[in-house]
């Protein structure tokens, strides 16, 4: 299709970006930039530059200092340029590399150019150059001065004011991009409009201004490091001003759409903790208080529990499963995997043998399965716990009032939407035993509300972690005997289950064999995910019967298996797991009234960063810490697209980790001004809302 061709009056930030392209034909960089998600004139600006800096007026060679960028010119005493050792372009056509030694026009001295992968036509152009002025980045090789690809300039021009090194995208150069960026109207500069004029924060540096400052579109003069770090906080600001409004408009579609109002006699829901086998903590009951009050709202709850394995996160939800089933509504509860799901029917079944209540798995006989299906869209079951086997077509209720969805960060968006679209206007209550940070929680889960147990339930005798070094290994293994002697059992976890061609690590299948040899007089086996569903259960059973004393595992036991007389848990190349599975897996000890013990084992140095990670998990048992830490090492993640895995960021400068400050100054603001003027941010909430992507994100 042909670019329209159009003056540069007809042109603005919300025009797309082919029409900066004049030609007949399409450009394949528009192409590919829009291809990466730049659709606009206004997306260029937030492709910020790598490097920006002051172009420096022409000194003599003596002057060039090492790593600064260098203007100078000079006469061409040696010209050697030789193929670049089989290296070819575009096209297959054959490359050279250059080397040029000049001297200097304001001095007796002379400088080398080197210039690598030069096209035929450079190569023309140095040749045939008695002169040559160039501007570059100063090195040095074999304590001589050199300039490493420089660039050639006519020194009967002006030079720009600022050099400009912007990033590659999408295989578009850092070059080409500055050459689409060039093709920006100059009035246009001038002409940024703000998001929200409203805002205070506007008042220090307006958004304009910002994104001129950071494309050298300003006087050099003017260019101090004082303004550069002015304009950085205003687009970090810019930044999570756009990621928050997107966070309210979820919240207010959350709370437009209508759900079933669940209410029973407060003296039931009185009666339902107290009937328990024990007292809850202080915050387990405020927890609950806060879940009855959202299924009381007639609007959908999208409620988080955050706590630390063990802390009683299950019982506050079997409470509110059985305020739903005392209503008439149905509950499903979908867990990451088939033994947690068999952990959560078992300790439902404990709690009250006369429920009706269903387990729905993968590894479910077809005709059990049938016979479940059949009791659920009757209505006979009230509570069903399975896996990924729950969001199938095929599985249907009579009335679903309640998802519970446990360790919520193992599912993927499109699963947790097809459950709870199973009913009108479900009810989501979240479980998750990876403690959200606080300024996660401000960033990513400003549109869930949000509850924390932290207190323990009581006669938990605490769990002491070491990290275990080859110089203390023999006392590790003294240690272990020990315990086994008196009972209890262990863990042995690995981060592999065969041995790996590239990855110098420990497995499961070596491990189970050394063990057996060091252990001779205890039971060893072993559990990994290559086994059959039958398999894994028939040695979890034998393990909870204490007919194995250890069990040598891959992560597979991080969630879903509790076994209070397992006391010691021993992880191998620590060094491997993030810092939420090491936090995740020492929760499987220490859960009865046993001390716990943790040894991370390192067969081998490691480097300082990753003995500091481990260090975090020797030094912290508080989960919310440990989340924090593990936050910084991680990265953030992508808040508004499916993939919320925290491997990839859209920001470009914003972190809300290290700009906490700012964030909250956001959302302060965007209240005051809701509070206020709330008319100004209707308009933004209406466009969001037509964006799928922000509301599927729930």
């Amino acid at each position: 299709m042909k670019s329209k061709t159009l003056s540069t009056a007809d042109i603005n930030w919300s025009s797309p970006l082919s029409h900066l392209h004049q030609g007949k034909k399409p450009s394949p960089t528009i192409e590919k930039l829009e291809s990466a998600g730049i659709q606009t004139i206004r997306d260029l600006l937030w492709i910020l530059p790598l490097r920006l800096h002051k172009t420096p007026m022409a000194k003599p060679f003596r002057d060039a200092e090492l790593n600064q960028f260098f203007k100078g010119s000079g006469k061409v005493i040696h010209v050697e340029i030789r193929p670049a050792f089989g290296r070819r372009g575009k096209g297959n056509i054959l490359l050279y590399n250059g080397f040029v030694v000049l001297k200097d026009d304001l001095s007796h001295e002379s400088i080398s150019l080197r210039w690598f992968n030069l096209y035929p036509n450079q190569k023309k152009q140095i040749e045939s150059l008695e002169r040559i002025s160039f501007l570059g980045q100063v090195q040095e090789y074999k304590a001589q001065k050199q300039i490493i690809n420089p660039q050639i300039i006519d020194s009967q021009l002006e030079s720009p004011p600022f050099i400009i090194e912007y990033p590659t995208v999408n295989k578009v150069s850092g070059t080409h991009l500055k050459k689409i960026i060039d093709l920006i109207p100059h009035h246009l500069w001038a002409q940024i409009p703000e998001l929200i004029p409203e805002l205070g924060y506007n008042k220090k540096m307006a958004l304009g201004e910002a994104f001129q400052t950071m494309h050298g579109r300003i006087s050099p003069e003017h260019y101090l490091p004082e303004l550069k770090n002015k304009a950085e906080e205003r687009l970090i600001y810019e930044e999570f001003l756009v990621d928050q409004l997107k966070i309210y408009t979820r919240r207010k579609f959350i709370k437009r759409k209508k759900a079933p109002v669940i209410s029973i006699e407060e003296s039931r829901i009185k009666d339902l903790a107290s009937n328990l086998p024990f007292e809850l903590t202080t915050d387990q009951l405020k927890v609950y208080s806060e879940i009855i009050k959202d299924l009381k709202s007639g609007h959908p709850m999208m409620r988080m529990i955050q706590g630390d394995v063990g802390c009683g996160k299950t019982i506050v939800a079997f409470l509110a499963a059985r305020v739903s089933n005392k209503s008439g509504y149905q509950v499903a509860l979908m867990c990451p995997t088939e033994a947690l799901a068999n952990q959560h029917f078992e300790s439902f079944k404990q709690l009250n043998p006369a429920l009706e209540i269903e387990l729905l798995l993968g590894s479910t006989k077809a005709k059990e399965k049938k016979q479940t299906l059949k009791n659920l869209i009757e209505g006979q079951t009230e509570i069903v716990i399975g896996t990924h086997a729950l969001f199938q077509d095929s599985v249907k209720f009579k009335k679903l009032g309640l998802a519970i969805i446990d360790e919520q960060h193992k599912f993927g968006v499109e699963q947790r939407l097809k459950l709870i679209n199973k009913g009108e206007g479900t009810h989501s209550l979240i479980m998750t035993a990876t403690p959200i940070p606080r300024t996660l929680s401000l960033a990513q889960y400003g549109d869930l509300d949000i509850s924390s147990i932290k207190m323990m339930p009581s006669g938990r005798k605490g769990i002491k972690t070491r990290i275990t070094e080859r110089v203390n290994y023999e006392k590790y293994l003294e240690f272990i005997k020990s315990r086994l002697s008196i009972g209890e059992q262990a863990y042995f976890v690995f981060p592999a289950i065969d041995e790996s061609e590239t990855l110098d690590i420990q497995n499961v299948k070596e491990g189970h064999k050394k063990y057996q040899n060091i252990f001779k007089e205890f039971k060893v086996e072993m559990l990994h995910g290559q086994m059959d569903t039958a398999e894994k259960d028939h040695v979890i059973k034998n393990f909870r019967e204490k007919n194995i004393h250890i069990l040598i595992s891959t992560s597979v036991i991080e969630v879903g298996i509790n076994i209070p007389n397992a006391t010691i848990m021993s992880i191998y190349n620590p060094e491997r797991f993030g810092l939420s599975s090491l936090h995740q897996l020492r929760g499987r000890v220490g859960r009865g009234d046993k001390a716990g013990f943790c040894f991370l084992v390192l067969d081998k140095e490691v480097s300082p960063e990753a003995y500091q990670r481990l260090k975090v998990i020797e030094n912290n048992l508080d989960g919310f810490i440990i989340a924090e830490e593990d936050l910084k090492f991680r990265g953030e993640g992508d808040l508004f697209g499916v993939d919320q895995s925290g491997t990839i960021t859209s920001k470009k400068l914003a972190n809300f980790i290290t700009h906490t400050s700012i964030l909250e100054q956001v959302i302060r603001d965007i209240d005051d001004i809701q509070t206020k003027r709330p008319e100004i941010l209707a308009p933004h909430f209406e466009r969001l809302a037509k964006d799928q992507k922000i509301l599927d994100t729930i």
